[in-house]
C-alpha cells in the first residue's frame, strides 16, 4: 500500500513540478502585467482545459497498460513515430528553456554566472539518473522541491497583498481575453510531454489496468490542483506588486515580483524558487521524452538512462550556446500547446478501439469533452499564429 501511494503521489509531483518550470513562472508574470485581473480568467480555462486533458490521457494510457507512442503505433503504423518525434522535440526546447531558468536560479541564489549556474543545475540532475533506484529517487525529489515552491509562493503572495475579491470577480468575469496567453498557459502546464509525465510515471511503477483508475484518477487531480494553486497564488503575487505601481523588469520579470514582495531578501528567494522549478522540470522534462523513445528498440530500453542523462546535456549545451532565457521561455510553452491537440486526438481515436483497450470503455463524458478541448485548443492554436 505505502509503495502504491507513494508512486501515485510521485506521479501527481512529477506531472506538477514538470509543468511549473520557469516558462510557467515567467508566463505567468508576463501575462498578469498584460491584463491584471482579468488573467485570472485565463488560469481558470486553463484549469477545466487541463483537466479534461490529464483524465483523458492518464486513463487511455494507465488502462491499456502501453506508452502513448506504442498505442499510436497500433492504432496506425508510423503514428507513434510522429508522435514522439512532436513530443521530443517540444521536450527539448522546452528543457532548454528549464535549464535557463536554473542558471538564472542559481544567478539569483548565489551570484554566479548563469552559464555556471545551468551548468552546475545540469550536474544535479544528471546525478538523479546515476542512482540505482533512480525512479524513486527522483519522485521524493520533486515532491521535496514541490512543497518548498509552495511555501515559496504562500509567502509572496502574502507579502504583496493582492485585492482578493476582484481578482476572484474578475477570475469568473474576466474584462478582457487573449487567446494567446491560453493557448500558452494550457502549453505551458499540460502540452507535449508534461500530458503524459505521470502517467508514463504510473506505468513504470507497475499500477495499471482498470481496476487502477480510482487511483489514477486521484493522482492526475492531484496534479493539476498543485500546478492550479501555484498558479494562482503566483498571480494573486504579482497582481498585488503591478497594481502597487511597481516596476517590472522585463528581462526577469518573475524576479521583480520577489523582489519587491520581500525587500532585500527577495532575490534569493526568487532564485530559489525559480531553481526548484527549473531543476525539477529539467528531470520531468528527461525522463518523460526518453520514455518516449525507449520502447522502439532493445537498444534504447537497455540504455534509456543513458540516454535521458544525454538528452539533458544536450539541452545544456544548446542553452550555453543559445543563451537568451526570457524569450526562449515564453516560446516554448507556445510551442507545447501546438502539439497538445494533436496528441489528444491520437488517444481519442484509441480509446474507442477494442483491440487496444480490451473490454474497457472510455466515459462518453471524457471523450466529448476531449474533442471539444481538442477543437478549443486547435482553434487557439490558429488564432494565436495571426495575433
Amino acid at each position: 500500500m505505502g509503495h502504491k501511494y507513494n508512486a501515485l503521489m510521485g506521479a501527481a509531483f512529477l506531472m506538477a513540478t514538470s509543468a511549473v518550470g520557469p516558462g510557467f513562472l515567467t508566463q505567468t508574470t508576463v501575462f498578469t502585467e498584460q491584463l491584471a485581473t482579468s488573467f485570472g480568467f485565463i488560469i481558470l480555462i486553463s484549469v477545466i482545459i487541463d483537466l479534461c486533458v490529464q483524465f483523458n490521457i492518464w486513463q487511455i494510457v494507465t488502462v491499456s497498460g502501453k506508452r502513448a507512442q506504442d498505442l499510436a503505433n497500433a492504432l496506425f503504423p508510423g503514428l507513434g513515430y510522429l508522435l514522439a518525434f512532436l513530443i521530443v522535440a517540444g521536450g527539448l526546447a522546452f528543457n532548454i528553456g528549464n535549464v535557463a531558468g536554473a542558471g538564472l536560479g542559481m544567478e539569483a541564489m548565489t551570484g554566479v554566472p548563469v552559464q555556471t549556474g545551468a551548468f552546475a543545475s545540469a550536474a544535479i540532475a544528471v546525478g538523479i539518473f546515476l542512482f540505482r533506484d533512480a525512479g524513486k529517487v527522483m519522485d521524493i525529489f520533486t515532491k521535496i522541491l514541490g512543497l518548498v515552491m509552495i511555501l515559496l509562493i504562500v509567502y509572496v503572495a502574502y507579502t504583496s497583498q493582492p485585492p482578493l475579491l476582484l481578482a476572484v470577480k474578475h477570475t469568473f468575469l474576466p474584462e478582457r481575453f487573449d487567446a494567446v496567453a491560453t493557448i500558452t498557459l494550457v502549453g505551458g502546464t499540460v502540452g507535449g510531454y508534461i500530458s503524459f509525465a505521470g502517467a508514463h510515471r504510473l506505468l513504470d511503477s507497475g499500477i495499471k489496468g482498470e481496476a487502477a483508475l480510482p487511483q489514477v484518477n486521484r493522482s492526475a487531480a492531484t496534479g493539476i490542483l498543485l500546478t492550479s494553486v501555484i498558479r494562482y497564488l503566483l498571480f494573486l503575487a504579482t497582481l498585488g506588486i503591478i497594481l502597487a505601481g511597481a516596476h517590472i523588469n522585463s528581462e526577469n520579470p518573475t524576479a521583480s515580483v520577489f523582489e519587491n514582495a520581500a525587500g532585500q531578501s527577495g532575490r534569493q528567494l526568487f532564485g530559489l524558487m525559480i531553481w526548484c522549478a527549473a531543476i525539477t522540470s529539467v528531470v520531468g522534462a528527461a525522463y518523460t521524452s526518453i520514455s518516449f523513445l525507449r520502447s522502439f528498440h532493445p537498444f534504447l530500453e537497455k540504455y534509456h538512462t543513458a540516454l535521458t542523462i544525454v538528452f539533458i546535456l544536450v539541452s545544456t549545451i544548446i542553452f550555453l550556446a543559445v543563451g537568451r532565457p526570457v524569450k526562449v521561455l515564453v516560446f516554448v510553452g507556445t510551442l507545447n500547446g501546438f502539439v497538445l491537440p494533436i496528441a489528444l486526438a491520437i488517444l481519442l481515436l484509441i480509446s474507442r478501439k477494442s483491440r487496444l483497450m480490451g473490454t474497457y470503455r472510455h466515459s462518453v463524458f471524457l471523450q466529448v469533452a476531449g474533442w471539444l478541448m481538442v477543437m478549443i485548443m486547435s482553434g487557439l492554436a490558429i488564432r494565436a499564429i495571426f495575433e
